[in-house]
């Protein structure tokens, strides 16, 4: 006997003895709890509803059989057979039907105990079976792959035909037999594509989670292939783990003289687990349990976890605690007719250069446990949102999801965003508000989940903050984008004898400190309890609370009179409730109380009357942040408008000279320069036109 053959019968008689000890492990295995026969309910299940796959859960497997477990372990392709087979047969004693239907069954192993990192994938698990977690970050579209060629035999006198298997891997060519297996003479051997036997094949890359990336390193991320009813279980942005086996591929990218030589590795799935938005990959033991319920019995717990947030940084006790607010966030309220208002909290820091912004969005980054950090100045819109790139090799589109995608479910860190280019600013408006992202390219129309808190920060335009102009002047960010941050601070770097002293006092303390500046809180434990309470914590509000809130928000609409300033609208009335919300999340209540909202209405007057103020007439005015204009511009505006119309229509020539235009609004009250910046906006803006020197005209339609 050739030693092919004593090795395909040793294979044999290993798949034999396995199929047995599946099929012993499916009729046998019952709940330690609850007594019930699992496996044969869910086989029941396969039969009546016509399933093609049955779930193992490892651990049973591990507990009933170890000898098993391991050989699936080490030997997958054998042990997924041998189940298949197993199952296949129990299901022809109660559905003899059934097996005639369906080709083929599938056994998908989940919770196999040790979860690699993808950076830690090597050359000896390959063969095995082996389970990852992180982020998917491309798409292919679902395609069919050959798995049995039926051929046709043209030369022979019959004309007859054979299936021939085809179970070649990724990359591999589909080759013809050599000879005709039924008469054993070579000749034309045509493929008939209709009586093939094909399976739904589709290709997905799994990337780090960013929390897992080394400092300064690139994220790593393997390449997925899914078969059968495992395609479109996925998609970009999703967080999964994925267990199957790891193979190689001849690779296409090695340099020439050793690319024979030279493989890429891939994991063939066997099972993938979409893991929902919850922050399960930060593990809280009991322990950390107990510890995190008797800090929330700290009466001080809010300042606690306020002073814990960049401890290194000076002051701006209102900025770091809407920081943790945005960390903890409001509770996302899906609807019944599909829609969801976002639970998420939007922050905008605007300041002075060297007051420290940067360091506290990369202490948000470093302490948030879902975070993505990026720049304005290096970020595309592509990269923030998605794009749609081409296969080099086969030429087909692809979706990849970008950073705020890839932040889905955690915290979008944003630094220098005035720095974006505008066309790069308009992809962040639907992320932001409806916190999802279209994609319509290249035949490819997708809208994918960005449920994340943006926290951005961005330098004034003149390079120090001028408050003599409205925050859509002093930050080149439009309105549009403005209007969506539930909390905008501005840091003015004013010089102040006892603030400068005790900054000075806190820099040289921490410089010349021999140990690192303690926080109340370390940010290990930190970041647990805010996992904890984002996970189990969903306060509610009392009729008493919701009564408190409606009464702000009336009499703040009241105080603006009919024709005065609008000072707040419905979106400041929903971030106020987030912010309540978070507020409670901080010392993990189940309700929200006055005290949360107290706070909450405190740090959004804090916000309105810093940035939402008309620097004119120094009313509060909504429409500074929401439209980038304050009413009182808008009235003058509306003036300049109507005289313009005016001196127009009054010309037979059908233009208006300016400087007429000037002294009649001079007249009326309003500055020369206004009047002539306004002009001259409105002329580059396309709204007028100069038919000569000296003279404007409206254009037209």
């Amino acid at each position: 006997m050739e030693l092919s053959d004593l090795m395909q019968e040793k294979r044999q008689v290993r798949l034999e003895d396995a199929s047995s000890r599946f099929k012993e492990f499916l009729q046998n295995y019952k709940d330690s709890s609850s007594g019930r026969y699992v496996y044969r309910d869910l086989l029941e299940q396969m039969g009546t509803i016509g399933l093609r796959s049955l779930t193992i859960d490892f651990e049973d497997l591990l507990n009933y059989d170890q000898d098993l477990a391991r050989m699936a372990v080490e030997y997958p392709d054998i042990a997924i057979e041998a189940a298949s087979k197993a199952i296949r047969e129990l299901l022809e004693t109660n559905f003899p039907d059934l097996p005639k239907l369906i080709e083929k069954f599938y056994p998908r192993f989940k919770n196999i105990p040790r979860v690699l990192k993808i950076r830690d994938l090597s050359s000896e698990y390959i063969g095995r079976l082996i389970a990852i977690e992180g982020i998917v970050v491309r798409l292919t579209r679902v395609e069919a792959k050959l798995v049995k060629a039926f051929y046709i035999h043209v030369d022979s006198e019959d004309r007859h035909g054979f299936y021939y298997p085809e179970i070649g891997e990724v990359g591999e060519r589909l080759e013809r037999p050599i000879a005709c297996p039924q008469c054993g003479r070579s000749g034309r051997l045509q493929l008939d594509v209709s009586k093939s036997k094909y399976m739904d094949w589709q290709k997905i890359a799994i990337q780090e989670k960013p929390e897992e990336i080394p400092p300064g390193q690139m994220p790593r991320s393997i390449e997925v292939i899914l078969t059968g009813d495992l395609v479109d279980r996925a998609r970009p942005g999703d967080r999964a783990a994925v267990v199957g086996i790891l193979r190689v591929m001849p690779s296409s990218t090695a340099p020439k003289g050793i690319g024979s030589s030279v493989f890429n590795m891939y994991i063939d799935a066997n099972y993938v687990d979409v893991q929902q938005r919850v922050l399960e990959e930060i593990e809280i033991s009991r322990g950390d349990e107990e510890k995190i319920k008797e800090l929330a019995k700290d009466p001080w717990i809010h300042e606690k976890i306020v002073l814990s947030i960049a401890p290194t940084i000076h002051g701006h006790y209102d900025v770091k605690k809407a920081l943790v607010l945005a960390l903890f966030s409001g509770i996302p309220k899906p609807q019944r007719d599909g829609t969801r208002i976002r639970g998420d909290i939007h922050v905008l820091l605007v300041g002075d250069p060297g007051i420290g912004k940067s360091m506290l969005l990369q202490y948000v980054a470093m302490l948030a446990p879902r975070a993505v950090f990026t720049s304005g100045k290096g970020s595309t819109a592509a990269g923030l949102t998605a794009a749609v790139l081409r296969d080099k090799q086969t030429g087909e589109y692809y979706l990849e999801a970008g950073a705020l995608v890839i932040a889905d479910g955690g915290v979008a860190v944003i630094d220098e965003i005035d720095k974006m280019k505008p066309e790069d600013r308009v992809a962040i408006h639907e992320a932001m508000e409806q916190q999802t992202i279209s994609i319509a390219k290249a035949g490819i129309v997708a809208r994918l989940n960005a449920r994340a808190a943006v926290i951005a920060a961005g330098n004034p335009k003149y390079g120090r903050y001028d408050p003599n102009r409205p925050i859509a002047d002093n930050i080149n960010l439009p309105p549009t984008i403005l209007s969506r941050f539930d909390l905008i601070f501005v840091l003015k770097d004013i010089p102040s004898i006892d603030t400068d002293s005790s900054l000075a006092d806190h820099i040289l303390r921490v410089h010349g400190a021999h140990e690192k500046v303690q926080a109340p809180i370390p940010p290990d434990m930190l970041r647990k309890y805010i996992s904890y309470a984002r996970r189990y914590v969903h306060p509610r509000l009392s009729p008493e609370v919701a009564d408190l809130i409606k009464e702000f928000y009336v009499q703040m609409r009241l105080s603006g009179g009919v024709t005065s300033p609008i000072p707040i609208t419905a979106r400041q009335l929903e971030a106020l409730i987030r912010l309540a919300e978070a507020h409670a999340k901080m010392a993990l209540r189940d309700e929200v109380t006055v005290e949360d909202v107290e706070e909450s209405i405190r740090l959004m007057l804090t916000v309105l009357y810093s940035v939402g103020v008309d620097v004119e007439t120094g009313a509060v005015d909504i429409d500074t942040l929401m439209i980038g204009k304050p009413r009182s511009q808008q009235e003058k505006l509306k003036l300049i408008m109507q005289v313009i119309d005016e001196k127009i229509s009054e010309s037979p020539a059908g233009a208006a000279k300016v400087s007429d235009i000037v002294q009649e609004l001079s007249r009326r009250g309003l500055s020369k320069d206004l009047v002539e910046s306004t002009i001259r906006r409105l002329l580059r803006d396309g709204e007028l036109f100069e038919p000569k020197p000296g003279y404007i005209s409206k254009v037209t339609a």
